[in-house]
């Protein structure tokens, strides 16, 4: 079953459970994914699907910092259940030493040396990595063991 099936099949559950949070999160990736494919008309792999995923939840991550600072406990709930649904959808997310060694390789597969390199790394290092890691946490790995080379 290809994932815009399974998001297909979770949306019909979630409104049979009348499971609102899921369904309205279900909802929103559903129309990320319409939305790319009526745009490029192409029809989305599970590759694409994960992409779509993958900024859902990052935009959902980026905004827990600004509930916290307002007390907002309803929003910060909700927030995290989203996320928790997201994350069902990707693929096993990798270790800090899974990271650190595909950082490692990049690394000595570019030649890099310098921070002002990091770019170069993280091009090569973000396909590998592209949904089963988050971007912040790998461009921390990138910076911290191009600092290290200095």
């Amino acid at each position: 079953m290809s994932l815009k099936e399974q998001l297909f099949a979770d949306l019909k559950t979630a409104m049979k459970e009348k499971d609102s949070v899921r369904k309205d999160t279900i909802q929103l990736v559903r129309s990320g994914i319409l939305q790319i494919e009526k745009d490029n008309k192409v029809e989305l792999d599970d590759d694409g699907v994960i992409e779509v995923v993958t900024k859902q939840l990052k935009s959902r991550r980026d905004s827990l910092p600004e509930f916290e600072k307002s007390g907002r406990t309803d929003l910060i709930e909700k927030l995290n259940q989203e996320i928790d649904i997201l994350l069902g959808y990707l693929p096993e997310q990798l270790s800090e030493t899974e990271i650190q060694t595909i950082v490692e390789e990049a690394i000595k597969e570019t030649g890099a040396s310098t921070i002002k390199e990091m770019g170069k790394v993280m091009a090569v290092v973000t396909p590998k990595v592209i949904g089963r890691a988050d971007n912040k946490i790998v461009g921390s790995f990138v910076k911290k063991m191009l600092q290290g080379n200095q």
